[in-house]
């Protein structure tokens, strides 16, 4: 496999499932999905929890656990079908090319550690990934199923050689926390996780997602939990960071402000299928699926007039409870008998805008 690509798409899911293995057999959370991520841009997908956002978001680098899940279609990152690849060679594209920023970092970091060791550790995988990663060819560990993502060993950890490993690296790891904005880098490289507010401890794990330089970067619900002033401070940094890496970004939100503020293309999902999707800015001018212009509804626009925000009766059909034909229909105050009885393809009816929907 070869780490230098040439094309401006950066990855795409061909028909993409996603199912969950369970006693009742398989259940997709993730259904026939196809989206393009391209270099460069911010892909936004929005939805309420339980459409299948995070999933879909995991199985780009299949971070989900390999025994309890089952992929068809392809996932095709610039050439190379993700989905046919060995966990060995997997392991290759995880943080080097495909990064994820989670969107809980007080349970990504580990507490027990300073910040600049845990990034020292990520740098110092980053320049030995071909032998930690080669077969036989070293002693030391995998890392366990979470931290693959960037590179951090915790058997490494524990013998001691956070530490040294800083030392090593310290001014690899006071770049790293610069280019996130964060003041002072040399004190907070010393400070615990829970000595750092929210949006700094978003901020160490945006820098650590970045260590490896990665090509596209998945960020899952970057800004839940923070202030508004803080949220607008992480969203700016991750638009200026997408221009100066020039990666591609898929931004997991529920969120519109969010999609707003600084998504370029936008995908709608609902109960594991894309509903719409079209440029940002045309999706919140011209919203055509019903669910859509219900989410649209239900956002606030600051006015103080009589305006009232509208809500979607019903909630999200639970996994493998999803109704036949279109699986909104029944939360649907536009649904007809076609609606009941077979589900709409995504079809384009305009320019980058596609919906799935009977009614148009």
């Amino acid at each position: 496999m070869e780490d230098a690509f040439d094309t401006e798409k950066l990855l795409s899911a061909e028909n993409l499932t996603v199912s969950y293995r369970t006693y009742r057999g398989l259940l997709a959370a993730v259904d026939n999905v196809n989206i393009s991520l391209d270099k460069g841009r911010i892909h936004a997908l929005v939805g309420e929890s339980g459409c299948g956002k995070s999933t879909l978001g995991l199985a780009l680098s299949r971070l989900l656990p390999e025994n309890q899940v089952a992929y068809s279609g392809r996932l095709i990152y610039r050439g190379v079908d993700i989905l046919s690849l060995s966990e060995d060679e997997v392991e290759r594209f995880r943080g080097t090319h495909i990064a994820t920023v989670f969107q809980e970092p007080m349970t990504s970091l580990n507490p027990v550690y300073r910040v600049g060791e845990q990034l020292a550790e990520a740098i110092s995988v980053k320049e030995s990934r071909t032998t930690v990663y080669t077969k036989g060819s070293s002693s030391i560990g995998k890392p366990e199923p979470m931290n693959r993502l960037f590179g951090v060993n915790q058997l490494t950890l524990l013998r001691g050689r956070g530490r040294m490993l800083y030392q090593k690296y310290s001014e690899e790891v006071h770049e790293l926390l610069r280019k996130v904005r964060i003041p002072n880098p040399d004190r907070v490289a010393n400070m615990y996780p829970h000595e750092l507010s929210g949006g700094m401890n978003q901020r160490v794990m945006i820098a650590m997602a970045l260590a490896e330089k990665p090509s596209l970067l998945v960020a899952d619900e970057p800004t839940t939990a923070l202030d508004v002033t803080t949220q607008a401070q992480i969203l700016r940094l991750i638009q200026s960071l997408t221009k100066e890496f020039d990666m591609g970004v898929l931004l997991i939100t529920h969120d519109l402000g969010v999609v707003a503020a600084v998504a370029e293309y936008a995908s709608v999902m609902y109960a594991g299928k894309i509903v719409e999707e079209a440029p940002a800015k045309e999706l919140f001018e011209n919203p055509l699926h019903p669910y859509t212009l219900g989410l649209m509804a239900s956002f606030p626009r600051g006015r103080k007039d009589s305006f009232k925000l509208r809500t979607i009766p019903g909630t999200v059909p639970p996994l493998g409870r999803y109704p036949a034909g279109c699986r909104f229909h029944p939360r649907c105050d536009k649904a007809f008998q076609r609606c009941f009885d077979s589900a709409p393809e995504l079809v384009e009816v305009s320019r980058n805008h596609r919906v799935a929907c009977y009614l148009y």
